[in-house]
This record gives C-alpha cells, sequence and structure tokens, in this order.
C-alpha cells in the first residue's frame, strides 16, 4: 500500500481580522501540502458564536486569495469531506462522544448532581478528573436522565497515572504527567462540541495528515492523543512553531495594536513582500537567499527547518524586503499604485500640469513602503516654509552667503534656455559651472535647495527642474533669490 496523501487544513476562527501568526499559519500549511503535492484544505471553525465577527469570512477568503494560497477544499469551492464549516456540522460529533462513553474513554456529567469535583478542582487548582464516587452510573440511570431531558456535558476520562508521550517535528518527544490532563469537556451543555473535540474528529474525517499551529498549543496535544487513541485513529503529524514577537519580552498580538496583514497593506506593504516576510518567521532555508517567489518557497519548504526559539517580527527587515520587491515591479505597475498617492498630495491642476510618470521613475528605487511617497513628493506642489542653513553642505562648500550669488547666476541663463529637457538643463548647467571654474556641488546644492526647500529629495536638481517645469522652476529661483536676500 502506498503512503497517504498529505492533507493539511488551515482552520481558522472567524473572530476578526487576519493577523500575522495566522496567515503564517496558513503559509506553513499551503507549503507543507504543496511540497508534497498534496491537498490544502480550508475549514472553517465557528463553533463558538459569542466571538463569531462578521465578515470575518470573507476576510479569509480574501486574505488566502490576494497572498496565492489557494485552497483545494473549502466551504466555497466545496470537496469531497464538507460540510467545511463546523456550524454546519453540529450532527456529527455528538454520536463520536457517545462512542467514546461506551468504550469507557469518556462520561456524563448532570446538572442536577452538585458537582463536587469541580469545587475541588478549582479550590485546588488542580485538574478536573473522573471520580466513580461522583461520576460512575448504570446505563439505565443515564438513559433515565437523558429521557428525562437533565443537562449535561460529556468529559474526556484520561488516566491520573503514568504518563502520556508524543512527537512533535520541531519540539521532539513531549513526555505529559497523566495527573496533570484534565478531564476536558467534549461536549457542552447546549449539545455543541467544545473547538478541541471537533478539532480532532474533523482532523479525523478530512483525512489530515500534518497539523501546524502554535506552540501555545503543545499543553493540549496529549488530550489529542489521548482521543485519536481511544478512536483507534492514526495520529496527524504535528508541527508546532514558535511564537512571533514585537521584542525580546512582547507576543506580536492585534489586541496590543500590531498591524495585521491587511494593516500592513494599507500602510504601503506588497503583499508578495509580506508573505516572503512571514515564511522567515521562525523558518530558514539554510542558504543566504531571503528573497523567495511563493514558487520558490513550495520548491524549497521544508517544515524540519522550523526553529524552536520565538521569531522578532523585524520592522526593519520588512521594510528593506519591501523595498527589495518594490524595485523589482515594472515602472507601469509602481506608477498605478503611487497614482493614489499623488492624488493625497496634489491638486488636480498639478496632476495634469506635471508627468507623473517621471516622478514615479524617481521615487521607485527611493522608497521601501509605498505610504513613504506623500512625504517625499510634498515640494512638487508647494514649497515649504525652510531655513537657509538648508543652503549649508560642507562637504559641497556651500553656504547661504555664496548660494545668492550663485542663484543670480543661474536665474538669467536658464531663463535664456528655450529647450526644457533633461539634457539640455544638464548641458546648459554644466556649461555654467565650467565657467565659473567652481565645483559641481557649489552650484547643484543650491538649485536642488532652492526648488524643493527639502534637505533630500527623490532626484537632483535636474531632475526636479525638469518635471517641475520652466516657469515654477524660474519662478522659485527668483522666490529663493529674494529669501536669501533678506535673511542673510
Amino acid at each position: 500500500m502506498g503512503e497517504r496523501e498529505v492533507r493539511t487544513r488551515f482552520a481558522p476562527s472567524p473572530t476578526g481580522y487576519m493577523h500575522i501568526g495566522n496567515l503564517r499559519t496558513a503559509l506553513y500549511t499551503y507549503l507543507i501540502a504543496k511540497h508534497e503535492d498534496g491537498k490544502f484544505i480550508l475549514r472553517i471553525e465557528d463553533t463558538d458564536q459569542e466571538r463569531y465577527v462578521e465578515g470575518a469570512v470573507d476576510v479569509i477568503y480574501r486574505t488566502l486569495k490576494m497572498t496565492g494560497l489557494n485552497h483545494d477544499e473549502g466551504p466555497d469551492v466545496g470537496g469531497p469531506v464538507g460540510p467545511y464549516i463546523q456550524s454546519e456540522r453540529k450532527g456529527t460529533y455528538l454520536g463520536y462522544a457517545k462512542q467514546l462513553v461506551e468504550k469507557g474513554e469518556a462520561y456524563y456529567v448532570f446538572s442536577d448532581k452538585p458537582d463536587v469535583v469541580a469545587e475541588i478542582s478549582e479550590k485546588e487548582k488542580k485538574p478536573y478528573k473522573y471520580n466513580a464516587q461522583y461520576h460512575s452510573m448504570t446505563k439505565e440511570e443515564i438513559e433515565e436522565k437523558l429521557v428525562s431531558g437533565i443537562s449535561y456535558v460529556i468529559r474526556q476520562k484520561n488516566p491520573s497515572e503514568g504518563v502520556t508521550v508524543f512527537e512533535d517535528e520541531i519540539y521532539g518527544t513531549i513526555k505529559v504527567d497523566n495527573l496533570e490532563l484534565e478531564d476536558m469537556i467534549l461536549i457542552k451543555s447546549d449539545g455543541l462540541p467544545t473547538y478541541n473535540f471537533a478539532n480532532v474528529v474533523d482532523d479525523h474525517l478530512m483525512e489530515i495528515t500534518h497539523i501546524v499551529r502554535g506552540n501555545e498549543y503543545l499543553s493540549s496535544a496529549p488530550k489529542y492523543n489521548r482521543l485519536y487513541s481511544a478512536f483507534g485513529w492514526p495520529v496527524p503529524t504535528y508541527v508546532h512553531c514558535p511564537p512571533i514577537m514585537k521584542d525580546a519580552h512582547n507576543k506580536l498580538s492585534k489586541r496590543n495594536g500590531d498591524a495585521s496583514f491587511e494593516d500592513l497593506l494599507a500602510k504601503g506593504y506588497l503583499k508578495e513582500a509580506v508573505v516572503n516576510f512571514i515564511a522567515l518567521l521562525g523558518w530558514s532555508s539554510g542558504t543566504d537567499q531571503e528573497i523567495f517567489t511563493l514558487e520558490e518557497l513550495i520548491e524549497k519548504f521544508d517544515y524540519r527547518h522550523i526553529n524552536k526559539s520565538p521569531a522578532i517580527f523585524d520592522d526593519v527587515k520588512l521594510k528593506w524586503m519591501n523595498g527589495e520587491y518594490i524595485k523589482k515591479l515594472p515602472l507601469e505597475d509602481f506608477h498605478k499604485r503611487a497614482l493614489s498617492y499623488y492624488e493625497q498630495v496634489f491638486s488636480k491642476e498639478t496632476m495634469e500640469k506635471i508627468d507623473l510618470l517621471k516622478i514615479s521613475e524617481l521615487l521607485q528605487t527611493r522608497v521601501e513602503v509605498l505610504n513613504e511617497i506623500p512625504e517625499k513628493i510634498t515640494f512638487f506642489e508647494s514649497v515649504p516654509e525652510y531655513d537657509i542653513s538648508l543652503y549649508i553642505h560642507k562637504r559641497m562648500k556651500t553656504n547661504p552667503e555664496n548660494s545668492l550669488p550663485t542663484l543670480e547666476r543661474v536665474l538669467p541663463v536658464l531663463e535664456k534656455l528655450e529647450d526644457w529637457s533633461l539634457d539640455s538643463i544638464h548641458n546648459t548647467i554644466f556649461d555654467l559651472i565650467k565657467e565659473m571654474e567652481v565645483k559641481n556641488g557649489v552650484v547643484l546644492w543650491p538649485i536642488r535647495t532652492v526648488l524643493s526647500g527639502e534637505k533630500s529629495t527623490p532626484g537632483g536638481a535636474f531632475e526636479l527642474a525638469e518635471i517641475l517645469g520652466k516657469e515654477e522652476s524660474l519662478r522659485r529661483i527668483r522666490v529663493g533669490i529674494e529669501k536669501l536676500k533678506n535673511e542673510i
């Protein structure tokens, strides 16, 4: 008999935004399946209706589609082991819980009896455990209570002696003293399964072979394993991932205001860069390569290279990586993305008058995140108020005193220029530099400063002059000359 097909599942709860940890789980789950030519399944776990957020399912669909993590089976695409929404599987779980009761692996706890065990557990901070004095009943007694409609829960029956051992692909062999295992609730008093029980049943019925989740679930794994063992089902391969940390002491958390996937997109990060960055939060390819396409990740991903140690969400690295992705975009693509930012800054008149594509050419290699665009282009709309100390540049050997006569020499030369193109402006100014017998910066720094009023700009004096046009460039030079005259 051949090996089982690799089947993984991403099983989010529709409780809000797609946070980074959730997206990493989805990505790793997808990569494990696709690396082995297996199936990637989406299951919506919505049994906790109190935490359900309207529209959250759409966020899940939209995020998976945007990132290219296309599922082979799921609520929206169907499949052979549906339904893929837990609330639509309500009738599935009670029968399996009753099977465990019949096997002596689970038991009823009825609400008409004082739950002394619960009181003791709470008082002594001990895990809830089966106690024959309170929980052993004959089949007839159980049936009588069920017929009477007395509410109940069904609990897993875990031993109090020995140890439970399970294997995790990242953390190795984990041993847990059975005395520490709580008899977790399988079926709640409303007849619905708990998350933990539904999870196990659904994973088995959907033939899931590999389960990816955060290492905070390590402590629950022994209870899951005992359920698999009680049913006689094969245990899936566990891949518990390290936490994603904001810094050395704090976990990344939407609750603490940390960015979700959609927040990062809104800030101007490219989805491809975010996916690439998230892949490296805890996983290493074993090479120096850091920029990966999704196809390259599928080819190279080996979950055994996931680290045990926490991963730090490094904003600086994410910005760098995003900048690399921006540089690789076709100019036309970058320009389309930049247009909405131009509209935030420029008046309708400016949008029509200025060659925006030329601005995009200057910006593409100079921004790491798209939302940096507005702050880099506002001077094209109008020169900000600036101090004349801006003309001081030690390396260029410029200051307000020598910048004034330089600009007074530049103005009439540019006024006479008829061909207002980049090459023509360049050649004309360099002819002037040669005539003045000064270093390039002595002329170029004052021009760039007077045209922008900024310490740094995307592009130098010639590029700015060409984009601003002759009329506006000359106007700004005249205004700058008057400013220097009044303030020196």
